[in-house]
């Protein structure tokens, strides 16, 4: 639900009675991973997606349904091999969804938390007796959290406890207890979405491939931020799409961002100076930051003497093998672009745990992250910004 926040937190401020499908459970090969969602409002408007199309349709009803009888239900859908024309996953995989009106206190504030970029996670019962289905616990990262399961303290402080767990790791998943909140008793499935602010893109050097970079770096959902010292070229007007521009050495501002504790397991710093008095300090200093991702454009004779360079200053071996360089994928990219492009698919593929490799003739998974076990089901039916920043050089 958390995924289509922004847009269903308005609906909710503009008055507008709406419900909600979410995706809380996928098995073999589907579109959409759970926390995926689809919501209706009262005029017929819909937003989001649970399954790319092939249930859309189905799970539209179930919402429009939702509406006016202000019902919770899981509805499961899988493949149809009988008749193809029926509401099914043609992928061959099968998903449970979650059916709830969006309603009382804790929903919208769980919107208005994920629309405000914050960090919060939403547990709701999604497998469990009937009158608990669908019951919400909206967790802070303190592991303060408001609204209840209905279940008792116990339940809200161990669902609480779990939903933090996953909050800090920055995942979406189901997490099994006890009705009591033990491990043991008649169970309970909850499904955890985790809202967290935008990872974070630094792309240093104010290049034509970063205006490029920033813009794939957007649209990809990162907060982006632009860095150089040359204030000639860095201007808030040549790269309308990042998020802030920085005129700065690139390696004082990664320190000062690292010293305020702004960058993170899901960090990604892209170094396309290739210019050694740049690149060798900051590259010296990101390699041993706790991030996800660390890359350097340049040929590979520039590779090579900036490896040289940052030996000299004392970098590791382990410390080099984190440098993806030259940047990017091999798309036999020329424009900026292209090489944007590139640069962009190469973090997605790291991110995700892509091979890189063309699908055409390969076994390799379409979707490469694990879903969480899964509760037990039925058997499936047929589905009827800001601005120049000035700093210090």
């Amino acid at each position: 639900m958390l995924d289509v926040a922004e847009a269903l937190h308005r609906w909710v401020e503009q008055g507008r009675a709406c419900a909600v499908a979410t995706v809380v459970a996928v098995d073999g090969s589907a579109p959409r991973p759970p926390g995926a969602a689809l919501a209706v409002d009262d005029g017929g408007a819909a937003i989001g997606s649970v399954s790319g199309g092939c249930v859309e349709a189905a799970v539209y009803e179930l919402c429009r349904q939702a509406l006016e009888d202000g019902r919770t239900v899981v509805e499961r859908f899988g493949h149809s091999d009988e008749d193809a024309f029926a509401a099914g996953l043609t992928c061959g995989g099968s998903i449970e969804v979650l059916v709830t009106p969006v309603r009382g206190e804790v929903l919208p504030a769980a919107l208005a938390a994920a629309a405000a970029g914050e960090a919060a996670a939403l547990a709701r019962v999604v497998d469990g007796p009937p009158e608990l289905l669908g019951a919400a616990l909206l967790v802070r990262p303190d592991g303060s959290y408001e609204g209840g399961l209905g279940g008792g303290p116990a339940l809200d402080r161990a669902a609480a406890d779990e939903a933090r767990a996953l909050l800090d790791a920055g995942r979406t998943g189901t997490v099994r207890l006890g009705e009591d909140g033990g491990r043991c008793g008649r169970p309970l499935t909850l499904l955890v979405e985790s809202s967290l602010p935008a990872p974070r893109l630094l792309v240093f050097g104010a290049v034509d491939v970063a205006s490029a970079l920033a813009r794939v770096g957007r649209f990809l959902g990162y907060e982006v931020t632009v860095c150089d010292a040359r204030p000639v070229f860095t201007t808030a007007a040549r790269f309308p799409d990042a998020h802030d521009v920085v005129l700065a050495w690139p390696h004082r501002y990664l320190e000062a961002e690292a010293d305020a504790g702004r960058l993170d397991a899901r960090t990604v710093l892209c170094v396309l100076t290739h210019d050694p008095r740049f690149d060798v300090p900051l590259l010296e200093r990101a390699l041993r930051l706790p991030v996800a991702y660390v890359g350097a454009m340049g040929s590979r004779r520039t590779h090579a003497d900036r490896e040289r360079r940052l030996r000299e200053a004392g970098v590791t071996e382990p410390e080099l093998a984190l440098l993806r360089s030259p940047i990017g994928l091999d798309l036999g990219a020329r424009t900026p672009e292209e090489t944007a492009l590139s640069i962009g698919a190469e973090i997605v593929a790291h991110r995700r745990g892509g091979s890189g490799l063309p699908l055409t003739g390969t076994r390799t998974p379409l979707h490469h992250e694990v879903s969480p076990e899964a509760p037990a089901a039925p058997p499936a039916r047929p589905a009827h910004d800001r601005c120049l920043k000035a700093a210090g050089t």
